[in-house]
């Protein structure tokens, strides 16, 4: 990873090609693949959990909309007891998986719509670029905010995109992440770490 070069995952070579496959392929199915490529929220995520492994240690986190398991992943590395993969696509879970076993880690995965699942024992949940489209944004910050109002620790990661939190939340962290101008709109994206308040 360009920001966590102490996690190892694997990336599809040719970004454009897997897209146009995955559309062609996967018909009545969510054909982006997501879990392909690291995304700069999720990038900026891992690394604040890496270098503040005091969030996580010993506590049990849930990796929201996972991806590729690269922020599950930092969550293990910097000492959580367990950590909960949640994705809506289950390929994900195979990407997790060989993923995590790259980095001799092995979070839990669950497929399905994590949104409003209680989460039992949960004490921190990360998500990492989840405020791209409007209406995973809106229920997913509806939800967060729950959480965050039960005690749960809640970061997100965000690279400005367009159905970002505009209040309610305090920035823990800003990264410049490098990326690929195959899947975002420069080499280099700007991206924080909120912490989402009640």
């Amino acid at each position: 990873m360009p920001l966590a070069p102490e996690i190892m995952i694997h990336q599809a070579s040719e970004l454009t090609p897997l897209w146009h496959a995955t559309a062609a392929e996967l018909a009545g199915w969510d054909d982006s693949p997501f879990w392909a490529f690291p995304w700069a929220g999720g990038q900026a995520l891992a690394r604040h959990a890496l270098d503040h492994p005091d969030l996580v240690r010993g506590r049990s986190v849930a990796d929201f909309a996972t991806g590729s398991g690269l922020v599950a992943i930092a969550a293990l590395r910097a000492g959580a007891a367990r950590v909960l993969a949640l994705d809506l696509d289950p390929f994900c879970e195979a990407a997790v998986r060989v993923n995590a076993a790259l980095n001799g880690v092995a979070p839990e995965f669950r497929a399905g719509d994590a949104i409003e699942a209680p989460l039992p024992g949960v004490e921190v949940v990360l998500a990492g670029d989840v405020f791209y489209e409007r209406s995973l944004a809106a229920r997913s910050l509806a939800w967060f905010r729950r959480l965050a109002a039960r005690g749960v620790s809640v970061l997100a990661g965000d690279a400005g995109r367009t159905y970002a939190p505009r209040e309610g939340f305090a920035v823990r962290a800003s990264y410049d992440v490098p990326t690929t101008v195959e899947i975002e709109d420069g080499p280099l994206r700007h991206a924080r770490v909120l912490e989402i308040l009640p």
